[in-house]
């Protein structure tokens, strides 16, 4: 019997060294780099690799080759004027063509200009917000803090991890949660790059009504990428709002729920304005859809 007992607890021990070491592994490695993959700036795309994948003129980049669909949609624009005279089909005036294609290629050139300045009014807004925040409750606002709050609440002592209480289960999903997030903004942040990569076809878009739809797309994707961030913001501002006690099983579900909001801001703001879903586990739910199918 004793020897069973043994084997048991050897059994345990072993899985709570290992939650432990990556648990640990997690604190000093993951939380730092939060901050930086989710609040971003106009600096994302200053990198030169960026520009000149982009184009610094229209000569270069992807500007050249958007510039070069000016000529397929005057092109397009020719055929079905011709076939109009045929009476096959309407098209709308030459001239408010001519001054359609003038005016979006004009957007078009400096789309990166543009893109550049939604991050900068986006990230002033957000930064305004967690200033706020530290202002009101003099303390810095951001999530090395909060991981700092939630090991003030869900206290595990050093090498003392029992992932079978409570704590260590709250732990768990805490720290799993972390991971997650670290995941879903890494995509984001990947995501933005590419929306302004293409920020040039979709203003060129708006150069017939009938790719115009494009553009619609395009930017209700590329403003949730953005908002997200603006939501982050007061979900941080509001979790250091609640007066939580270290002692309190309650104080520990709600540091939990609000570990969960971060995760879910993805879908909350995709539900409410649409968009571009970059939460990780929804997009492991779809490959293993995909690959079902």
């Amino acid at each position: 019997m004793n020897d069973s007992l043994d084997v048991t607890q050897v059994i345990i021990d072993t899985i709570n060294n290992i939650f432990s070491s990556l648990f640990s592994s997690v604190d000093n490695n993951l939380y730092s780099i939060l901050d930086n993959i989710t609040f971003v700036d106009e600096s994302i795309l200053s990198t030169s690799y960026f520009k000149s994948l982009f184009g610094t003129s229209a000569s270069n980049g992807i500007l050249l080759i958007a510039n070069s669909l000016i000529l397929g949609f005057l092109i397009y624009y020719c055929i079905k004027l011709l076939l109009a005279n045929f009476g096959i089909g309407q098209v709308e005036r030459p001239t408010s063509f001519i001054f359609k294609l003038l005016f979006f290629g004009i957007f078009m050139n400096g789309s990166l200009f543009i893109c550049d300045r939604l991050l900068f009014f986006n990230s002033i807004i957000s930064n305004a917000v967690l200033e706020l925040g530290s202002n009101l409750f003099n303390t810095e606002i951001n999530f090395s803090n909060v991981v700092n709050l939630m090991n003030s609440i869900v206290h595990i002592e050093e090498n003392n991890l029992n992932i079978f209480s409570i704590d260590g289960i709250l732990k768990s999903i805490t720290s799993i949660g972390f991971l997650n997030l670290s995941f879903t903004y890494s995509i984001r942040y990947i995501m933005i790059k590419a929306f302004v990569f293409i920020s040039p076809f979709a203003f060129l878009s708006l150069c017939t009504q009938s790719t115009s739809s494009f553009f619609r797309a395009w930017f209700k994707c590329f403003l949730s990428l953005l908002f997200i961030q603006i939501f982050i913001a007061f979900i941080l501002v509001i979790t250091f709002s609640i007066e939580f006690n270290i002692n309190s099983l309650f104080s520990k579900l709600l540091i939990c729920g609000c570990i969960f909001s971060l995760i879910k801001a993805n879908s909350f703001i995709k539900e409410f304005i649409g968009g571009l879903s970059t939460d990780f586990s929804s997009g492991l739910y779809g490959l293993k859809q995909i690959m079902k199918g």
